[in-house]
């Protein structure tokens, strides 16, 4: 089964990725991921990239609609799950050519849905150590020692782009920017479009995942 899956920041989607990678033998297709392999391998659409970047500009459609297609087509049979693309309308009509071109089909579109208060809390709880970048959660995942990483001592900070109102303009502008998206896909029927609710644990939320990937839900 090849999905694509969908979440505002904080939802968990990452999270959920790394758990079907894990569990199911799936492979994880980040755009961010296949920017950072073409760079390092110094590929033409990764000096494309790279140059984009470095201008401090967002990487355009057709660059970015390349290295997924040069992605899905080196898969022979794995399962994959696209996470982080399509981000807009024009690259989900570019992603339908591609499977087309590719002999390869999406066969469930999971929207991971969680109330905003929530996301909220999970993203203005966050900190992050300013030396190795170790994650922590003021509720859920506190270091030992207030502000001083547990694994190496170093500064635990909340970055700027974790404050409440940096985080609630971040999710107003996903929610504008997604929703012809989700469109989109809920007019290809409830067959192929599912939004799971991610309240809970990750361990809660896999269930749903895959409870509807079974055909149980």
């Amino acid at each position: 089964m090849n999905l694509i899956l969908f979440g505002p920041p904080g939802a968990g989607k990452g999270t959920q990725s790394q758990l079907l990678v894990e569990r199911q033998k799936m492979k994880q297709i980040s755009t961010g991921d296949l920017f950072r392999a073409a760079i390092k391998n110094s590929t033409s659409l990764g000096k494309e990239a790279k140059g984009y970047l470095d201008a401090g500009k967002l990487v355009p459609d057709s660059v970015t609609i390349g290295l997924v297609e040069e992605e899905l087509g080196a898969l022979k049979g794995t399962k994959f799950i696209l996470d982080g693309f399509p981000r807009n309308v024009a690259q989900a009509d570019a992603l339908a050519n591609i499977l087309k071109k590719t002999g390869k089909t999406i066969d469930k579109v999971f929207f991971v849905e969680v109330p905003i208060n929530l996301l909220l809390g999970r993203l203005a709880g966050r900190r992050v150590c300013r030396t190795c970048a170790t994650v922590y959660h003021i509720e859920s995942k506190p270091p030992t020692k207030e502000n001083v990483c547990d694994a190496c001592g170093g500064e635990v900070y909340q970055r700027a782009d974790d404050k409440e109102e940096v985080i609630r303009t971040r999710l107003e502008a996903y929610e504008t920017s997604t929703r012809p998206l989700k469109e989109y896909y809920k007019a290809k029927g409830p067959q192929t479009y599912v939004e799971i609710d991610g309240t809970g644990t990750s361990e809660q939320v896999f269930e749903r995942l895959t409870r509807v990937m079974q055909g149980k839900s």
